[in-house]
C-alpha cells in the first residue's frame, strides 16, 4: 500500500504570521489539502507559537471531525508538559516526540534514545494510557539498539528524519547511500514492529525513489518543499502531485 500524505502546515502559518492579518488562512489551504486527497494534517507548535499558533489548533480539529472525519490530525512537538496539555486537549490521531530545542528553527536530528530512555518511557506511556498513536522522530542510521529502545518504550512508529536525504539534491551518489541506510533502518524498525512514518525536506523528486526504498513506509508528512510547490501549481495539484509521488493512484 501506498504511502499516505500528511501535509505540515507550518510554512503556511509562518508566511501568514509576517502580517497581523488572517491570509493565507492556515484553516483554509488546510481544507484544500484533505479536498485534493492528503490523508491528514501536521502542525508543530512550539512556544513562541512563530509558526502555527495555539489558536490554529481548535479549528484544525474542526475541520477535520466536522468535514473529513477519515483524515488524521498529527501533532509534533518536543514533549514539555505545555505541549503535552495542548495534545491532551486537542486530541489528535497522532503525536510525533521530536527532540527539538525551543529555540532551532527546525528538526535536524533524531532522538538519543539512550540518554532519552527514561524521559521518553514516560511520555510515552502516558499518551499511549490515553489512545494516542505515539511516532518518535528517529535517525536513518541503521541503529539496532536505538530501534530495540523506542520499541520497549512502546512505540508504535518511528519518523525518520530525511534531511540529510533531501540535502543531497545536487548529489545523487550521496544520496543514493543515504537512502539506502534510511531503507535499513526502516528494515530494522519493521524486526521490532515499529511502523515507520518520514519527514523533512521530501519533495516530488526525491520522494518516487524513498517510497520505493521503503516498501513498509506508512506516512510521509511534509511542509516546506509542498508549501513551495503549491506557491507555483496550487495546493491542490500540488497535493495531487505529491501523492503520485507517494506511488497513490491519483
Amino acid at each position: 500500500m501506498a504511502a499516505k500524505l500528511s501535509v505540515n502546515l507550518n510554512a503556511i502559518a509562518m508566511l501568514r504570521n509576517r502580517r497581523d492579518l488572517p491570509w493565507p488562512s492556515v484553516v483554509g489551504l488546510g481544507e484544500i489539502a484533505l479536498q485534493a486527497g492528503a490523508s491528514g494534517l501536521t502542525v508543530h507548535p512550539r512556544p513562541d507559537e512563530r509558526h502555527i499558533r495555539f489558536s490554529d489548533l481548535a479549528p484544525i480539529r474542526a475541520l477535520i471531525d466536522d468535514l473529513h472525519p477519515g483524515a488524521e490530525f498529527n501533532m509534533e512537538g518536543f514533549p514539555t508538559e505545555a505541549f503535552l496539555e495542548l495534545v491532551e486537549r486537542h486530541q489528535p490521531e497522532q503525536v510525533t516526540l521530536v527532540p527539538d530545542d525551543p529555540a532551532q528553527a527546525t528538526s535536524d536530528h533524531g532522538w538519543d534514545f539512550r540518554k532519552s530512555h527514561n524521559l521518553l518511557g514516560n511520555v510515552v506511556d502516558r499518551l499511549k494510557k490515553k489512545g494516542f498513536r505515539v511516532s518518535l522522530f528517529a535517525d536513518g542510521d541503521g541503529d539496532r539498539e536505538a530501534l530495540r529502545i523506542a520499541s520497549d518504550i512502546g512505540a508504535d512508529r518511528i519518523e525518520l528524519y530525511t534531511g540529510p536525504y533531501g540535502g543531497c539534491h545536487d548529489d545523487p551518489g550521496r544520496g543514493a547511500e543515504i537512502l539506502e541506510a534510511l531503507g535499513r533502518t526502516a528494515e530494522i524498525a519493521a524486526e521490532f514492529g515499529l511502523g515507520v512514518n518520514a519527514g523533512h525536506d521530501l519533495t516530488v523528486a526525491n520522494l518516487p525513489a524513498l517510497a520505493a526504498r521503503i516498501t513498509n513506509l506508512d506516512e510521509v508528512s511534509i511542509g516546506h518543499g509542498l508549501t513551495a510547490d503549491a506557491l507555483e501549481y496550487g495546493m491542490a495539484e500540488t497535493v495531487r502531485r505529491f501523492r503520485r509521488a507517494c506511488g497513490q493512484d491519483v
